[in-house]
């Protein structure tokens, strides 16, 4: 038994039993890859998987508990490359994270500079997604940190942590008719259009909850999956925007004005993920420390948020 057997069985299973993907992802044959599987069930005297001809159809019972077996040993190898260049370098190395828009755009970026300054010598490779992908990146050691507001905290493969909490807020254009309230109910919200998150992004499942506890059912007339977008379509009067306070900036008070709802939505809170069992590099730890102090600061001030101050 050998890791590059290992490997091939972990990128099959990754492949969805496609031995041509997997063959092309690992580049090597096909063939040499069918031998390498063949030969590790014949150490290990077990069936990993259903064959039918020279196609692979399914998993064995076996074969679960063995896959589960070679994804800790393979980690825990990584886990002692990342150890030896620690010990040779720690400061220097590759971080990979996988963020959402809005994490990326608006929550990263102090992060990520400061990583840069204190470490010059780590390249920091961003992806951006949807939860859902980002946990399928985490899974598939694509990336070594996740960050999102959703689905982390929910798979007992990941180890999370909370970083930071942050409100949703209102944005209407200075001559939409909720830019003279001071304040909004749910009920004010519910009476005009609404431009907010695709239902998988920033918190959109407490925006329906809280509607839905009110008994009211909110006007939404477009989705998005960034607050950028939905910004856009404000300005362009096509409703209302319920957007994360964390895409608030300057430029946005200019001719609309911002309302906060922390008082009828509840907080939202911001998660980091990794693999359980992932041993995090000093740059990691530091990284990690940075975003959960949130030092950026408050996002939204609740007064002067007017549009012409």
């Amino acid at each position: 038994m050998n890791l590059q057997q290992l490997r091939y069985l972990r990128e099959t299973i990754r492949r969805g039993l496609n031995l041509t993907a997997a063959a092309e992802a690992l580049h090597t044959s096909q063939p040499g890859l069918s031998k390498a599987i063949r030969d590790l069930e014949d150490e290990l005297g077990v069936t990993i998987f259903v064959r039918h001809g020279r196609r692979l159809t399914a998993i064995t019972e076996e074969g679960r508990h063995v896959a589960t077996i070679v994804d800790r040993l393979l980690l825990e190898a990584d886990n002692l490359k990342r150890t030896s260049r620690d010990w040779r370098d720690g400061e220097a190395g590759e971080l990979r994270v996988a963020a959402t828009h809005t994490q990326a755009r608006y929550a990263l970026p102090p992060a990520v500079a400061r990583l840069r300054m204190q470490y010059p010598r780590v390249k920091v490779r961003l992806h951006q997604g949807s939860p859902s992908q980002i946990v399928s990146m985490l899974r598939n050691g694509q990336v070594d940190l996740g960050i999102a507001t959703e689905a982390l905290d929910q798979h007992a493969d990941l180890e999370t942590q909370p970083l930071f909490e942050w409100h949703h807020c209102a944005l209407a254009p200075l001559s939409h008719p909720l830019a003279a309230h001071q304040s909004l109910t749910l009920a004010d919200l519910a009476e005009h259009d609404l431009v907010t998150y695709d239902p998988e992004f920033a918190g959109r499942n407490k925006i329906d909850q809280a509607f839905q506890a009110s008994g009211l059912t909110p006007r939404i007339v477009l989705e998005a999956t960034d607050a950028d977008v939905i910004k856009t379509y404000v300005r362009l009067g096509l409703g209302v925007g319920v957007v994360s306070e964390l895409a608030i900036g300057d430029d946005d008070r200019q001719g609309l004005k911002v309302l906060p709802l922390n008082h009828v939505l509840p907080a939202n809170t911001t998660r980091i993920a990794f693999r359980r069992g992932h041993m995090l590099r000093g740059y990691e730890r530091v990284f990690i420390d940075w975003l959960s102090r949130h030092d950026q600061g408050p996002v939204l001030r609740t007064e002067g948020l007017n549009g012409s101050s």
